[in-house]
C-alpha cells in the first residue's frame, strides 16, 4: 500500500481527503489489528457498536477480531522523488531528509552516514503475529501526500492532573473519546487508527528512510520523548476539533506523587468511554501503582509502596538523568539499527507502568501491557502526558540540557492531524511548549527529597569474585556477580560537573515479543535485602514486549557518580555489579564504565 507521497523538493503534495463511509468500531477491544491486510484493505465482517459491547465479558469476547478499512479505499501510488523501478534516488532520499546538510554529510561519511531519521511510509508493513500467533495489523489509512507542519499557537493552556479536574472535563473528555471512538474507521482520527499510529511506530511498520533494510523504532532511543510528544499533541488537537473547544487540554496521570499513584477514578467508570476493562483486575483503585514494576505483586504496605514510588522517581530524574544520553536514550542515526539504548524515564517507569496496568489474563498482557495494543486504553494518554511532563521538569525546574545534534533535532516523523490530513513533523519544533501551545501546572515534587541512601557504606566486596571479562558473554539465568574496573577513581569536583562516570551494560540480546526485566545492584552482598530507596540499587534493565517476536540488541546506561559517593565507595579501584534474572530470556554481551560529558 502506498501510504503517503515524497514532498517535492519545492513544495509538499496536498493530501487527498480521506473517503468517508459508516463503520462502527469495536469497544473495549483489543484486537490485534485493523487491517487484514496493508495493501489491500477488507471490508469488517463483524461489527460491534458501542450499545453492543457493552458488557465486560462481550467486549473481551471480541478481543481478537480484526476489523479493517473498506475495499473503496484505494492505495495511492507517488511518483515524486522515485525511480522507474519505484525505488527512491539516494540523493532525492537525503534532501528529503535534512538538506543540504544531509546531503553534504554523504561526502564525508561513506560507511557510516550520520543522517537524521524518517520513516519510509510508502513501505508500511504488518507485523508478523504475536508469540501466541495472533495477527497484528498496524498500517494506517492511505493518502495522497503530506505537508509540512510548524507550530505556532498563540495561546497556551495548562494540561491538569486527572485525578483533580473537574466533574464538566471528565464527561467533556469523555464525549471527545467517544466521537473519536464512533468515527468512521477509514478516518484516521478514529479512536482505534489513532492507536494503530502508535502500533506502526513502534512494531516496526516502518523501515527507514532510505535504508529499506533498516526499521524504525521509536521506543528505547533518543527518539522516544519527541515522537511520544508529538503523537499527544495530534491526539489532542483531534479532541479539541471534535469538541469544537480549542481550550481543552488532556489530563495527565500524576503518578509520581503520592496523591495520584492509583488509576485516576476517570479511567475506572465503566459508564464512561474511557474505561477498558481489559487491565489487571488486581490493580485498580484503591491499588497503589508500583513505578518499579517488574512483573510481581509486592506483598508490602500501601505507605511503604509511596516512599519506593518516591525513591524511584528521584534515581529515574535526578541520578540517572544527570546527562542527556541518559535522559533521553541513545542516539538512532539513519542506517543504524533500532534499539541503541533506553533513557532513564523511558526505562522506569513508562515501561513499568504499561506493564502494571496491562492484563495479565491476556495473552499478550493486553491493552497496555503490550506495546501494539496499548494505544486502544484510554489511559494510555494520561500516562503519556506525565512522561512528557517529566522533559518539562527536566527543562524547566531541574535546569538541564537537551540534546543539540543535528542528527536529533532534524529528525521526522508524519501524523494525521484534526482535519484528517498527514503532516510531518521534526524533532526540533517539539522542543518549545509556547509553540505547541500547552504547559504543565508548577506543582511539588516530593520526590526531590527522596534520595536513596546507602544500606551500608564503604563496603568492598569485590575480592572473591570474578572479572566482568571472566563470566561475559553470558545468558543470564541465575543471579551473578562480577568484579567491573573503574577507568579512573576519586575524581575532582570539577570532573565530576563535566562527566558523569556510567555503567554501561552492552550487548543485552532478547525477543522483543516478551517483557524483559533484570535488576542492577553495586557494591551489594545481598540484594534480597535492598529495596528502591537503597543506593545499591542501581534500578533495571526493563523491556516493554512490543508484540511479534523480534530479535534485539540493545544498551542500558547506569550513571553512578552520585551512587558511589553516597556508598562511600568513590577511591575504590573496581565495583561489584550483580545482575538479578526477573523476566524473559536475555544474554549479556558486556559491561563496561565511561564517562559520558555532561552538555
Amino acid at each position: 500500500m502506498a501510504f503517503f507521497s515524497l514532498p517535492s523538493l519545492t513544495h509538499p503534495i496536498h493530501p487527498t481527503p480521506v473517503s468517508s463511509f459508516s463503520l462502527k468500531p469495536l469497544i473495549c477491544s483489543s484486537s490485534p489489528g485493523f487491517f487484514s491486510h496493508p495493501f489491500r484493505p477488507t471490508r469488517v465482517t463483524n461489527q460491534k457498536s458501542h450499545a453492543e459491547a457493552s458488557t465486560c465479558k462481550a467486549q473481551k469476547a471480541d478481543h481478537h477480531q480484526n476489523p479493517s478499512t473498506d475495499d473503496s479505499i484505494s492505495s495511492s501510488k507517488s511518483k515524486c522523488g522515485k525511480t522507474s523501478a519505484g525505488k527512491f534516488e539516494r540523493r532525492d532520499v537525503l534532501l528529503g531528509l535534512g538538506g543540504l546538510y544531509a546531503a553534504t554529510t554523504l561526502g564525508t561519511k561513506q560507511s557510516s552516514l550520520a543522517l537524521p531519521v524518517s520513516p519510509d511510509i510508502f513501505n508500511c508493513t504488518e507485523a508478523t503475529e504475536t508469540r501466541n500467533g495472533i495477527p497484528i495489523n498496524c498500517c494506517p489509512p492511505s493518502a495522497a501526500g503530506y505537508n509540512d507542519y510548524t507550530p505556532s499557537a498563540s495561546e497556551v493552556y495548562t494540561r491538569m492532573p486527572a485525578h483533580a479536574v473537574s466533574h464538566d472535563y471528565v464527561k467533556k473528555y469523555s464525549s471527545a473519546i467517544t466521537k473519536m471512538k464512533n468515527l468512521s474507521m477509514s478516518d484516521p482520527r478514529n479512536f482505534y487508527q489513532q492507536a494503530n499510529v502508535h502500533c506502526v511506530y513502534c512494531d516496526e511498520g516502518y523501515p527507514q528512510l532510505g535504508f529499506p533494510d533498516k526499521k524504525l523504532e521509536i521506543h528505547s532511543s533518543w527518539l522516544f520523548f519527541p515522537w511520544h510528544r508529538w503523537y499527544l499533541y495530534f491526539f489532542e488537537r483531534i479532541c479539541k476539533n471534535l469538541l469544537d473547544d480549542d481550550t481543552f487540554t488532556l489530563p495527565f496521570w500524576q503518578w509520581d506523587d503520592s496523591s495520584g499513584m492509583q488509576i485516576p477514578s476517570m479511567f475506572n467508570d465503566s459508564k464512561l468511554s474511557l474505561y477498558d476493562c481489559i487491565r489487571n483486575p488486581k490493580h485498580l483503585p484503591p491499588k497503589v501503582v508500583d513505578l518499579a514494576y517488574n512483573g510481581t505483586d509486592l506483598p508490602i504496605d500501601p505507605n511503604i509502596q509511596i516512599q519506593y514510588n518516591c525513591c524511584t522517581m528521584y534515581t529515574q530524574m535526578i541520578t540517572q538523568s544527570s546527562t542527556p544520553d541518559c535522559f533521553f536514550g541513545q542516539p538512532l542515526l539513519g542506517g543504524n539499527d533500532p534499539d541503541p539504548g533506553a533513557g532513564s524515564i523511558e526505562n522506569i517507569p513508562h515501561n513499568c507502568v504499561h506493564d502494571w496496568v496491562g492484563d495479565p489474563s491476556q495473552p499478550n498482557n493486553e491493552d497496555m501491557g503490550v506495546l501494539y495494543a496499548a494505544g486502544r486504553d484510554p489511559i494510555f494518554y494520561a500516562h503519556h502526558a506525565n512522561i512528557d511532563r517529566m522533559w518539562y521538569i527536566y527543562d524547566n525546574v531541574l535546569k538541564r540540557k537537551n540534546i543539540e545534534d543535528p542528527d536529533w533535532l532534524n529528525s521526522s516523523f508524519i501524523f494525521f492531524n484534526e482535519a484528517a490530513r498527514p503532516v510531518r513533523v521534526t524533532v526540533k519544533d517539539s522542543t518549545n511548549l509556547a509553540k505547541l501551545g500547552y504547559t504543565y501546572p508548577d506543582l511539588p515534587l516530593s520526590w526531590l527529597d527522596c534520595k536513596p541512601k546507602a544500606r551500608r557504606k564503604g563496603l568492598n566486596p569485590t575480592k572473591s569474585a570474578p572479572k566482568a571479562s571472566e563470566v561475559m558473554p553470558m545468558q543470564l539465568e541465575k543471579p551473578i556477580s562480577f568484579v567491573v574496573e573503574r577507568p579512573k577513581k576519586s575524581r575532582s569536583g570539577k570532573e565530576k560537573a563535566e562527566a558523569e562516570e556510567v555503567l554501561k551494560i552492552k550487548g543485552i540480546q532478547f525477543d522483543k515479543g516478551e517483557t524483559v526485566v533484570f535488576d542492577v545492584f553495586v557494591n551489594e552482598d545481598d540484594t534480597s535485602q535492598s529495596n528502591p530507596c537503597k543506593a545499591e540499587s542501581l534500578g533495571s534493565f526493563n523491556s516493554l514486549a512490543h508484540g511479534h517476536s523480534m530479535k534485539s540488541t540493545t544498551s542500558q546506561c547506569f550513571a553512578i557518580s552520585e551512587v558511589l559517593e553516597e556508598l562511600g565507595a568513590d577511591d575504590f579501584d573496581s565495583i561489584l555489579v550483580t545482575l538479578v534474572p526477573r523476566r524473559g530470556a536475555v544474554t549479556i554481551g558486556g559491561i563496561e564504565i565511561t564517562f559520558v560529558p555532561k552538555s
